[in-house]
């Protein structure tokens, strides 16, 4: 029994003690004035009765009610029902407020939520004062107490004759039952009808069970207010223990929703702050760090809204505000949704009949109280389904004294399928689950609802799963039980309660509420209290059951077995694999093991191996011999590496007995054990692993105390009993103990106490030692362990086990970091081990209740126990280094070139599987090539590792993965298992920028100085601190140093560059110092990173002599600068501007002034620019001395210089550095020392004005036009004409977009952007406005083709520049529009390298992707922007294309000029001019415009230790990919394959030769490269330039050679550029791991000729079949393409036969040219009639495309002809290569033979000419009727446009015709111009001609 109300008291108004306007709640009087014993007093109490604080008011209110919540130290809730009314102010209280009446008149009334109708005031001036009735109970009938405190108002306000005295003192004195119902004698006893003695009665109905909650309404309505979804979340932040306030005006409507929401988190009760009405005063308790629920008045909103880790539930508004800070995890799926929907079934059952064509008759919903109900059922089923099966994961720890009950979190978890689930373990971790677990896991005890539920109810749930109306029905079910509980006896509910009359409060009260009499209430209680104390105690009978357990658990939702599902057949291997071992059948266990090792991937073949490993030991031990021992560790090891550190499957509980029986002898009296062989894995170092284990094991032995039988029982019961008892759990026994108990003697009761403490105390001694076995390493003076262990060594600092449980994960990471044991040699490893072991046996003795004395005992013992096992283990560690090592198969050497030396010799290594799937067997099949056993070798140019395979079934397949030192981008440690032994190594993942990746774990016998030593070297190799100590110049030579490398950057020129260059007169310094040294003065360090390109055979005639007066208006030329110019003029660049007719270096001056351009020496001592050539295009006009005033205005002084001039349009292309800011140009100092004076910049801005006018003027179509129309000589005609046809070329191309920030302040040229332009059409609106937008060129066709042409009108600027759109700020308007700005945005080239770095991410991914599939890669590729760089590169080449074409020039002026501006320039000429597209041609674009224009090899590719720090940025490869995508696109456009492309790519960066080392030519020059191999290179060195030895192996192979090349006539290349029709160059993901990268071609090659003779199945003609796995052989080598194997072939016959090999070069183009020459009039059986159907216009979109790699490429196309005309033969094509200017006009005057039909017709000539015999050539592709003298004539005589063609008519023989010929045999053809008469031979040709031109007639 129970009081009902602990106290009465009575609050009001007072002023408050500082004085200040509020006032403050004063307790008048209290009700009993002294405390209960059982039940202090609450403090604090004026706060809750006005939480929005105590103020007078102007009007008289309603009076008020709610109920507060007040929590003690004990955690007892106390509930505050607190009626409030007003009453006039007392005049003191008036006096109080009069300082502040203005603000009070505007304040609004915040005495109470609940205004019943408008107040009126009272006379004018008078204030009403706040005045509380408070109930106290420790009982929660809400309405009862709103009914008493309603009753005493009505009796002061109605004044009824009763006492007031009377009726509190009966409310203090009124006794209810606790709990009871049907567990209670009678009705009387559980419902109680109480009377105030006021003639009220009033119904008290006690709850069935006191453990359920009571809810009323309370959860319906909090639905009503929030909705499911926001409920739903609430839910979880509570359980997940968030912090959760509610808003609400209405102080009754927040603890409705408070306590709706602890009734839905029943069984579980909430342990944290809980204030559902939060007073005003009290608002900083919501920055408490805690989790809490609270309610907050809505006034206050503005105060909650800095909380950021607040989830803010507003009542009124409806809405649930969760911070970005806090993630609610959400129930697991299928919970959460079906939840979700049988919620909105009870809520609104409507929706399931809302789309019915008839709907029934309206169903009566269910009223609020048992809706309250059902969704409180819903709840109870939802959390029944979540903890199914808890019982079976509680440990009884102890049963006596009391129980003691540990829950098995890990095992729950693992066996429910939710170990990832973020909802359930935050759960199972929180407080109110523990306390779940503490009250309900007691076995003996009153079960309520949920045991039921949880225990009988779960199979009719998942049953009822899919079948909405049963679930809905057992929801109804289940409310009515908790409806019943609420209400046990609803017929007895009968209130009668008197209530004022309407308005009361409104009539004037004669007097206030009148003081009480305490002495007379003290009375009535006193009475009471000793009528109690006279009666027997009312105790209170408990119907104890034993809890049942309930079926065991399943997985939630069963998830299939995925990669590994447990066939039966994987447990059979697996249990044969075991019976081979222990029967002796080594070899038949080795044949298993691997599969056995990847079945123990799936948890069912874990399982089975411990329960076959349980059946083969006998009394705790089984000694084994070596081999056994081996085999039995490596299985256990590999079961255990996929243990996580909590065991959730209990994997490495079962194994932890085993561990200390598996056992062998190393010698007579040592003994090794398994545990000192799998030590290295995370669980052991797990203090909750320790934890459950232990527990499990105490209950084990606990359970076996009590089912001990007894002693002096028959031997028959003894036997039916205890197969009876076996059936028992731990559970049911201590449910009987505790049955027992009280009817034990103490002296039993002492007894078993004492037996259960002993069996912990023995349990933990049995533990202390296994955490030794498993914790001390075998060498104990090795550090190592705790290095490994980030568990032991972190749980030094951390006190709680739970914070542990994230450290023991991050044994990966502990590799990375520096840990502070790592260098400790003599680490305490004993000591560590002890205090882990220490702190497991104080927490678990402490909880299981061991004495003090035991406990002490214990810490005494552990170290002795320690030293003991380490002496041990000393023994057993001397003894295992005696072992005989196992047989570690060879070490295969690697082949090195032949400069190539072995720095250090092979190291054991284990090469591991990465991301990519080819090797490791993934979903392509094929073998598991790697893990594979071997070592890596580091030379002076590779890294290199051989290997073999670990898995026995791939066969004796070598395994070779190697990359160039220079090639590394990253290094790492990491700590990996061994493949083998499934040892935790450590390890090295070594990533190279040629996409290789080494990951590789150290075998055990290489020791750290070695891996370290390794490191080092390695790290000294990639970064040598000179370049010329790189493989490059030490190879084939010792190198002799010009002078000792530089250790000080130049800032600047030295002083001796600046005086050298100033003083033009010191002539006899300068000329010693070049010939003597051969040299220039030094460059400035930072500009090194160049490769210096080699000098070609073929060199350009140049007048020898050249007189000093012409070559410069300015300065003459020294006599000792001519060596300087004749070496000048070789290079390639001079070479390109001879053949382009850019300008000359001749005598005549009259010649060269009629030249619009010259070729200026004036940077040929590179005074100007460092990093330009020395030899430079620039207009005829501008004096060599004004360039250097110009150079000034542009960065890094790279000024604007012609590089390249159309041939068709003579439009030029001209690059320079991005301008200097305007404000930088006058502070800027150039390299020389400037010109003195003020007006510098605008002199520099001036000049620079003036270079732009002399460059517009040189081109020939502006020259003679007055200076406003820029396009005077440039006719729309025109324009038509060089319209290409509409089947325009499109290439899409994907290279990274490399470019420094390009700042350019933009010459005085246009504004801005284009847009800008007043000019309405041209391109100037359209190219500028869509380019500086996201968009390129005008509308654009699908698949982002170049728009038509036709829209670049004729009105536009004679030089376009394009520049960075971030630069083009302010600048000046060019008055005379003749050029225009185009603003673009570029990448920057660390957005390059960033973009690099998650590409070889992407393609070479360090780990093997979660879920392996296409879509992980095709994302991580899109993050990286690699594609989209590339599409931008295209985007703005193919524009530069456009308006070049179109006769505009371009100036391409973008970041410093060397990385961007390059690629841009190389791809616009590449895609402009067929010569590039050539081997000589592309050879000779990359020599220019990369290396003598100065792109930065070496600080791009971080050559040397300088540039370590720079990273590797690949801007060049980023353009080798552009190119490959055009090459995808025009496979017949292009004379190289794509495998010369990926070579250059791989060879850029490898640093085997010295092409692309350094950074300018100037540098080059300065280490003596550029000219010095003149004289040597005769010698028989190695190859010094890439260049030289490309062309020595394309003698050899056809490797380079695209054998599809057969260029068509049209000059200019479009490419697609959009990023859908780009594609991932195979460069990047193509591995070879049968010999390496493919290009060194010695290594991969074998012999060197014939490249596939080594191979025996190479190409013999008695190939032998052969299996080829893609990430393994070479494809193309393994199956070369048909032309490459004729080749071949050819070549093996020649050599059988004893002749000379033939070059494959000269066979292939005789059978081109004979294959040409075969064509016969009818066309009929030769391949060229073949060629003419199968070649048409759109071959080139079908995309033919190759399968290629080291040996030419594939090819389904007959035999193309060359891109000679006529009979270019193999003799004229190398006479062709002689002279550059030669090879170019053929290139010119090139038709591509289409042949369609041939033969001889009569024509007649035009007027007054004879007949003729003519060779003619009808040609469908081109739609033409061509002529020809004769048939071998290579010069076409005249073309017929068929498009002209009108009729095709029977023609009569005129004056002069052959006479032998019938006249049928003549036809005429009439086009636009004329008729053609012609003759045929006979009638039947005749008739032939006539029928193919009208046939191709009606193709068009």
């Amino acid at each position: 029994m129970a009081r009902l109300a602990d106290y009465f008291v009575l609050v009001a108004f007072g002023p408050h003690p500082r004085g200040s306007g509020e006032g403050q709640g004063h307790i008048l009087q209290r009700f009993p004035e002294k405390d209960w014993e059982d039940n202090p007093f609450p403090q604090g109490i004026e706060l809750f009765c006005q939480p929005s604080g105590w103020q007078l008011c102007p009007e008289r209110n309603p009076p008020t009610f709610f109920v507060a919540v007040l929590t003690d130290i004990n955690s007892e809730r106390h509930y505050c029902a607190c009626l409030t009314f007003w009453e006039p102010a007392e005049p003191t209280q008036e006096v109080v407020c009069a300082e502040d009446a203005t603000e009070r008149e505007e304040e609004a009334d915040e005495g109470g939520p609940a205004q019943l109708s408008p107040a009126t005031p009272g006379p004018p001036g008078q204030l009403f004062a706040p005045k509380t009735l408070v109930l106290v109970s420790r009982l929660d009938h809400a309405e009862v107490f709103r009914n008493s405190l309603g009753l005493i108002y009505t009796i002061h306000v109605e004044g009824l004759n009763v006492g007031l005295e009377n009726v509190i003192g009966n409310l203090l004195t009124c006794i209810i039952p606790l709990a009871g119902g049907s567990q209670l004698d009678s009705v009387e006893d559980g419902v109680r009808t109480i009377s105030l003695g006021a003639g009220d009665r009033q119904v008290i109905q006690t709850p069935l069970a006191d453990s359920l909650p009571i809810s009323r309404c309370s959860v319906a309505l909090l639905f009503r207010q929030l909705g499911i979804t926001n409920v739903l979340s609430l839910f979880c932040a509570a359980l997940t223990e968030h912090k959760v306030l509610f808003l609400s005006r209405s102080y009754q409507r927040l603890s409705d929703a408070c306590r709706g929401l602890l009734a839905l988190l029943f069984p579980l009760r909430y342990s944290f702050t809980y204030v559902p009405i939060l007073p005003a005063q009290l608002l900083e308790v919501l920055s408490t760090p805690t989790p809490f629920i609270i309610g907050v008045n809505a006034a206050f909103q503005a105060e909650t809204q800095e909380l950021l880790d607040v989830i803010v539930a507003d009542l009124d508004g409806g809405t649930v505000t969760v911070p970005e800070c806090v993630h609610i995890p959400p129930l697991p799926e299928p919970l959460q949704s079906q939840t979700h929907s049988v919620l909105s079934m009870v809520l609104d059952p409507e929706l399931e009949l809302a789309d019915l064509a008839f709907p029934p008759p309206s169903t009566n919903a269910s009223s609020l109280k048992m809706q309250d109900k059902e969704l409180r059922a819903v709840f109870l089923r939802l959390f029944a389904q979540l903890l199914q099966g808890y019982r079976w994961c509680l440990h009884m720890v102890r049963i006596h004294p009391e129980p003691v009950i540990r829950f098995h979190k890990a095992a729950f978890l693992g066996q429910r399928g939710l170990v990832e689930d973020d909802f359930l373990m935050k759960v199972l971790e929180g407080m109110a689950f523990a306390g779940f677990v503490s009250e309900r896991g007691v076995p003996y005890r009153a079960t309520d609802l949920f045991d039921e539920l949880v225990a009988h109810e779960v199979a009719r749930m998942r049953a009822d799963e899919n079948h909405p109306q049963r679930v809905l029905r057992h929801v109804k079910e289940l409310a009515e039980q908790l409806y019943k509980n609420e209400n046990p006896y609803p017929a007895v509910a009968m209130h009668k309660v008197q209530r004022p009359g309407e308005a009361s409060h409104l009539r004037r009260v004669p007097r206030p509420f009148p003081r009480l009499d305490d002495g007379m209430v003290q009375w009535i209680v006193d009475q009471a209290t000793a009528k109690m104390q006279g009666a027997p105690p009312a105790v209170k009978a408990e119907r104890r059951t034993t809890v049942p357990s309930g079926p065991p658990m399943t997985a939630i939702l069963e998830r299939s077995g995925g990669l590994h599902g447990n066939s039966a057949r994987r447990l059979e291997v697996v249990r044969n694999c075991i019976s081979y071992v222990f029967e002796g059948k080594m070899l038949e266990a080795k044949k298993l093991l691997p599969a056995v090792l990847r079945a123990l991937k799936g948890r069912a073949a874990r399982r089975c191996l411990t329960q076959e490993l349980h059946l083969h030991v006998q009394q705790n031990r089984a000694v084994l011999d070596h081999q056994q021992f081996d085999f039995v560790v490596r299985m256990m090891n590999c079961c255990l590496q996929d243990c996580t550190s909590l065991d959730e499957h209990g994997i490495a509980a079962a194994l932890l007995p085993l561990v200390t029986a598996f056992c062998r002898k190393l010698s007579p009296g040592v003994t090794q054990f398994a545990y000192s062989c799998v030590q290295e894995h995370v669980v052991w170092s797990t203090p909750q692993f320790w934890e459950a284990m232990f527990y499990g094991d105490v209950q084990t032995h606990i359970r076996a105390l009590y089912l001990e039988p007894a002693e002096d029982g028959d031997h028959v019961q003894v036997g039916e009993l205890s197969a009876r008892e076996d059936e028992r759990s731990a559970l049911d026994v201590a449910s009987e103990q505790r049955r027992l108990w009280p009817t034990l003697s103490r002296e039993k009761q002492q007894e078993l106490v004492q037996k259960e403490e002993s069996t912990v105390f023995s349990q933990a001694i049995h533990y202390a030692n296994r955490m030794s076995y498993l914790l001390l390493p075998l060498d104990s003076s090795k550090s190592r362990l705790l290095r490994e262990r980030a568990g032991l060594g972190d749980l030094e600092s951390a006190s709680n086990s739970l914070v542990t449980s994230s450290m023991a994960g991050s044994v990966a990471e502990s590799y990375d970091t520096e840990s502070g044991f790592e260098d400790a040699e003599t680490c305490d490893v004993a000591g560590a081990v002890v205090r882990f072991i220490n702190r497991f046996v104080d927490k678990v003795c402490t909880e299981s209740g061991v004495t003090s004395d035991h406990l002490k005992g214990l810490h005494v013992m552990v170290p002795d126990i320690v030293q003991m096992h380490i002496e041990t283990l000393e023994a057993v560690h001397r003894e295992s280094k005696r072992l005989p090592p196992i047989q570690k198969p060879k070490l295969l050497r690697p082949r090195l070139l032949p400069d190539e030396e072995c720095v250090l010799d092979g190291l054991r290594v284990y090469l591991l599987p990465d991301g990519r799937e080819g090797g490791a067997g993934g979903t392509g099949g094929g073998p598991a090539l790697l893990p594979a056993e071997g070592a890596v070798f580091l030379t002076t140019y590779r890294v290199i590792f051989t290997g073999m395979p670990t898995d026995p079934l791939v066969g004796e397949q070598v395994v070779v993965r190697s990359f160039p030192v220079a090639a590394l981008t990253k290094e790492k440690r990491i700590s990996v298992q061994t493949p083998v032994d499934q040892l935790l190594q450590d390890g090295l993942q070594l990533r190279s920028c040629t996409f290789q990746l080494l990951k590789m774990a150290f075998d055990e016998e290489v020791g750290s100085d070695s891996a370290e030593l390794f490191r080092k070297q390695l790290h000294k190799l990639r970064y040598p601190p000179d370049i010329r100590e790189t493989f490059a110049f030490t190879l084939g030579s010792a190198h002799t140093p010009g002078r000792p490398p530089r250790t000080t950057k130049d800032k600047g020129p030295s002083l001796r560059t600046l005086s050298r260059n100033i003083v033009k007169n010191a002539k006899k310094t300068l000329g010693r110092q070049y010939v003597t040294r051969k040299k220039y003065n030094p460059p400035s360090w930072e500009h090194r990173g160049q490769p210096p390109p080699e000098d070609q055979e073929d060199e350009i005639s140049v007048l020898e002599e050249l007189e000093p007066s012409t070559l410069t208006p300015s300065s003459a030329l020294k006599p000792s600068d001519r060596m300087t110019m004749s070496s000048l003029v070789e290079r390639a660049c001079c070479r390109d501007y001879q053949r382009l007719g850019l300008g000359t270096l001749s005598s005549s001056l009259s010649r060269a002034k009629s030249e619009p351009f010259r070729i200026s020496p004036v940077n040929r001592m590179y005074a100007i620019c460092r990093s330009y050539p020395g030899l430079l295009i620039v207009p005829q006009s501008v004096q060599d001395n004004a360039l250097q005033r110009v150079s000034r205005c542009y960065r890094q002084n790279r000024f604007p210089v012609v590089c390249w001039r159309s041939g068709r349009s003579r439009a030029v292309l001209l690059r320079s550095g991005g301008l200097h800011g305007k404000g930088v140009v006058g502070l800027f100092k150039a390299q020389n020392a400037p010109s003195p004076g003020q007006s510098q910049a605008d002199s520099g801005s001036l000049e620079q004005e003036k270079y732009l006018q002399a460059v517009v003027s040189s081109m020939p179509r502006y020259a003679d036009a007055s200076g406003r129309n820029t396009l005077s000589g440039f006719s729309s005609a025109h324009v038509g004409s060089h319209v290409p046809s509409p089947r325009a070329r499109v290439t899409t191309l994907s290279n990274p977009m490399a470019a420094s920030a390009s700042r350019w302040t933009a010459p005085r040229g246009k504004l801005g952007s284009v847009r800008a332009s007043g000019r309405s059409g041209g391109l100037g609106a359209d190219v500028g406005s869509r380019l500086a937008g996201r968009d390129m060129l005008g509308p654009p066709q699908a698949n982002g083709a170049p728009p038509d042409p036709g829209f670049l009108r004729p009105q536009r600027a004679a030089l376009y520049i394009i520049g960075d759109k971030a630069q083009l700020k302010g600048v000046r308007p060019d008055p005379l529009q003749q050029w225009e700005l185009v603003p673009i945005e570029v990448f920057e080239a660390r957005q390059v390298k960033a973009s690099f770095k998650k590409l070889l991410k992407a393609c070479v991914p360090g780990c093997p992707f979660p879920e392996p599939s296409p879509v992980s890669f095709l994302r991580s590729l899109e993050d990286s922007e690699w594609l989209i760089q590339i599409h931008k590169l295209l985007q703005v080449s193919v524009l530069v294309v456009e308006l070049l074409d179109s006769g505009s020039s371009v100036l391409v002026s973008l970041e410093d000029g060397w990385d961007i501006t390059t690629q841009v320039v190389s791809l616009v000429q590449l895609l402009s001019d067929p010569f590039y597209r050539t081997l000589e041609g592309f050879r000779l674009l990359v020599e220019k415009e990369w290396l003598s224009f100065g792109h930065r090899f070496s600080h791009r590719g971080a050559h040397t230790l300088a540039g370590q720090g720079s990273g590797f940025t690949p801007v060049f490869l980023q353009f080798l990919d552009c190119v490959h995508q055009v090459h995808l696109q025009f496979p017949m456009e292009f004379e190289f394959s794509p495998f010369y492309l990926k070579f250059l790519g791989y060879h850029h960066a490898s640093r085997r030769f010295r092409t692309f080392l350094l950074d300018s030519d100037y540098e080059r020059i300065e280490l003596g490269l550029l000219y010095e191999e003149k004289g040597e290179r005769r010698g028989a060195q190695a190859c010094r330039s890439v260049w030289e030895y490309m062309d020595r192996l394309s003698k050899r192979t056809p490797v380079f050679y695209n054998y599809m090349y057969a260029p068509e006539d049209t000059e200019v290349l479009r490419p697609y550029s959009n990023v859908s029709n780009l594609k991932v160059w195979d460069f990047y993901t193509e591995e070879t791991l049968a010999e390496g990268p493919p290009y060194d071609w010695e290594l991969a090659q074998g012999p060197p000729e014939p490249p596939e003779e080594e191979r025996p199945d190479g190409g013999a003609p008695q190939s032998r079949r052969r299996v080829v796995w893609p990430c393994y052989d070479s494809r193309p080598r393994a199956q070369p393409d048909a032309i490459s194997r004729l080749l071949e072939e050819l070549q093996r016959l020649e050599a059988e036969l004893g002749r000379p090999a033939e070059r494959w070069k000269d066979t292939w183009d005789r059978v081109k040219a004979a294959q040409r020459l075969e064509g016969r009039p009818d066309g009929r059986g030769t391949p060229s009639s073949l060629l003419a159907s199968s070649v048409p216009h759109h071959r080139r979109s079908l995309g033919v495309y190759l399968q290629e790699g080291p040996v030419g490429s594939t090819l389904s196309l007959s035999l193309d002809s060359d891109q000679s005309s006529g009979s270019t033969a193999s003799s004229s094509r190398q006479a062709a290569r002689r002279s550059t200017s030669t090879l170019y006009s053929q290139f010119q005057t090139a038709e591509s033979e289409n042949r369609s039909y041939e033969g001889t017709l009569y024509k007649k000539g035009a007027f007054m000419k004879p007949w003729k015999a003519r060779w003619f050539v009808l040609d469908k592709t081109k739609h033409q009727l061509r002529y020809y003298d004769h048939r071998v004539d290579t010069e076409c005589k005249g073309v017929i446009d068929l498009a002209e063609v009108e009729a095709v008519a029977p023609g009569t023989p005129t004056l002069g015709a052959p006479k032998t010929v019938d006249e049928k045999a003549f036809f005429d053809v009439k086009t636009t111009r004329r008729v053609y008469n012609f003759c045929a031979q006979d009638v039947p040709s005749a008739q032939q001609w006539v029928d193919q031109i009208q046939s191709c007639l009606s193709d068009a």
